[in-house]
Parts: C-alpha cells; structure tokens; sequence
C-alpha cells in the first residue's frame, strides 16, 4: 500500500482551535471526519489514517506547536517510510486571499515559522506543501493578533465550502499526482 504523510500545521490547545493558523488541523479534522477516521495520540502529535483506493493517507497533527512542526514531520517520516514526494504540509498563508488554494513542490517558507522549521530539519525546499489563503486583512502591527485571531463571521460561513475542496484537493494529492492535481485545484 502506498503510503502519504499529510501534516496540518497548527498550535495545539483549545485556545487556537478556531484560529486562522490553525487552518491546517481544521482540514486534515475535515478529511478525517469525512472518512470516518479518528485521531489517536502518538509521540509527537494526533494521527488519524484514511485508506482510499489501496493508498493509506497518514494524517498529522504536531504537538510541537507551530515553530517546532518539522521535528514531527522528519520522526513520522522517517518511522513510517514515507517517501519524500509524498509528503504534503498544509498551512496558513497570508499571502493568499482568503480560501485560496495553492499547491506547490518547492519554495521558500514564505516567513511561514512552521515551513522555516520544516525546511531546517528536512534539510530542503523541494517537499509539497498545500498553502490555503487566510488573506491579509489586518493593519500594520497586527499581524500576530491576526494569524491566531478567530475567524470571521463571514470567513466561518465560507469555511465549510473551503473544507470540503481542501479535501478533495489532499485525496486528489494521493490518488492523481501533484502535477495534476495543482491544475486542478490551485486558484480555486
């Protein structure tokens, strides 16, 4: 069975659970939830696996916290042999409009502290990572209140949608290939 590791990042504790920065747990809880998988407690992290058409999707969720993120990524990758290339770390992205989705192979961390991590201890740039757009709405100074504020009243009316492709996009990721599945969903 081919295996994929699909990190959501984000900050452990209920005080971030509705968070912009913890977007990435939100959708891996969505995929998880939608394919009747439960998260269980493990060393470092909740991991959750979904089994779709002989492919088994290991989903992640760091106890790190967000600055530490690729400590949990390199152990589970390396425990669970789980090639390179399919590695997929979803995340926050402020420089996506809100719901955007973007699907990239490389590429810098973007000034993203769980990528800057992930990079380091990986030692690359050249891993998938699944950017979704919380936009950047927030005036100067705020940046921080921002990224672990509460969604809004009309972002969390659009979330559900957003979850739903988000998704797609991860099963799409495992069963047709990134380069399909970035000129399916990328700008969506």
């Amino acid at each position: 069975m081919k295996k994929f590791l699909i990190v959501g990042l984000g900050n452990i504790g209920e005080k971030y659970a509705n968070t912009r920065h913890n977007i990435g747990f939100k959708i891996v809880d969505y995929l998880a939830h939608t394919e009747d998988a439960a998260f269980e407690t493990q060393k470092l992290g909740d991991m959750a696996i979904v089994k779709i058409k002989g492919r088994s999707l290991i989903l992640l969720k760091p106890s790190t916290y967000m600055n530490l993120s690729g400590k949990a990524i390199k152990y589970w990758l390396e425990k669970e042999k789980v090639p390179l290339e399919n590695l997929l770390v979803v995340t926050d992205d402020l420089n996506l409009p809100f719901g955007a989705l973007r699907l990239k192979t490389k590429g810098s961390d973007g000034g993203h502290n769980g990528l800057k991590d992930t990079q380091d201890k990986l030692q690359t740039t050249k891993y998938n990572r699944f950017r979704f757009g919380i936009s950047d709405e927030f005036s100067k100074g705020r940046q921080v209140d921002y990224v672990l504020g509460e969604w809004s009243e009309d972002e969390n009316y659009k979330l559900d949608e957003r979850l739903k492709t988000s998704a797609a996009l991860i099963k799409s990721f495992a069963l047709a290939g990134v380069n399909n599945t970035m000129n399916q969903f990328n700008g969506k």
